[in-house]
């Protein structure tokens, strides 16, 4: 029985520490390392790596309130985010919402992602950005 509500497909290695919220959809055979926090609206394909540390984020404007009130879920929507088969996401990174990472890409440690990045891609820093650009996604 899943008490979270997530997808977790087989083989797949979840570190200590994690949190992968109601809806979450992990693929096969990916390696979460401890510490990530994987939020509501992401999708994880089969054979991703995600670093120590690394946090993905689901709202665009995340506030405590709405007119005076704790917000509830009602009160916000959630933005999805992709990462593709076969990317690996460095420690410490921070994925904003709404981005698809691609296919075999890698994300540096500490990098913040704030826009899509192309498959086969090595992207680094705050805001990331495209370091090389590997030939196929199939490599």
């Amino acid at each position: 029985m899943n008490l979270y509500g997530c997808t977790i497909g087989d083989d797949t290695k979840i570190g200590a520490f994690v949190e992968i919220q109601k809806n979450a959809v992990i693929g096969a055979r990916c390696k979460i390392s401890s510490h990530a926090f994987i939020c509501e609206g992401v999708t994880v394909e089969d054979e991703v790596f995600v670093g120590h540390g690394v946090v993905f984020i689901n709202d665009k404007q995340p506030r405590a309130c709405a007119d005076g009130q704790l917000q509830t879920e009602s009160d916000w929507e959630v933005v999805p985010t992709e990462v593709k088969k076969g990317a690996s996401i460095g420690s410490g990174a921070v994925i904003m919402c709404g981005v698809t990472i691609g296919e075999k890409s890698v994300i540096g440690a500490g990098a913040v992602v704030t826009k899509d990045v192309r498959p086969g891609a090595v992207v680094a820093g705050v805001p990331a950005r495209l370091i090389r650009q590997a030939n196929a996604p199939g490599r």
